[in-house]
């Protein structure tokens, strides 16, 4: 847990730098949602029977499932920021033992440690 405690800064530093990430990949899913918008006012023709590619149907549903997954981690690093100031961040919350530094490296909003994780199917 020294570990954690002697980077605050870099951690904070990693986490608003993904939040700003995902905050700019969120722009460009609202802006790729107004153009199918935009597309699917603009058209009285029935795109699912497009032969040509992919349907604005089901470009709306991929964007839309882009933008959920962007909502949500944007909601997990929010909980990780509020851990990191309340000096819980690394900590899991199955088990109380540190969350290793390379599990954190690599999900950074995490709240179990991988036995934890894999234990609770998350």
């Amino acid at each position: 847990m020294a570990d954690i405690r002697d980077s605050t800064g870099e951690i904070a530093h990693a986490l608003a730098d993904r939040r700003r990430a995902l905050e700019a990949e969120l722009g460009l899913t609202g802006e790729r949602l107004g153009d199918i918008r935009a597309a699917r006012a603009d058209t009285v023709a029935d795109d699912e029977h497009d032969p040509e590619g992919p349907t604005l149907a089901a470009e709306w549903s991929r964007a839309e499932g882009q933008r959920a997954d962007t909502l949500t981690e944007l909601a997990d690093l929010e909980a990780a920021e509020g851990r990191l100031a309340a000096g819980t961040y690394g900590v899991c919350e199955g088990c109380g033992r540190s969350i290793p530094p390379a599990r954190l490296a690599v999900r950074p909003a995490a709240r179990r440690c991988v036995a934890c994780a894999e234990a609770s199917g998350r």
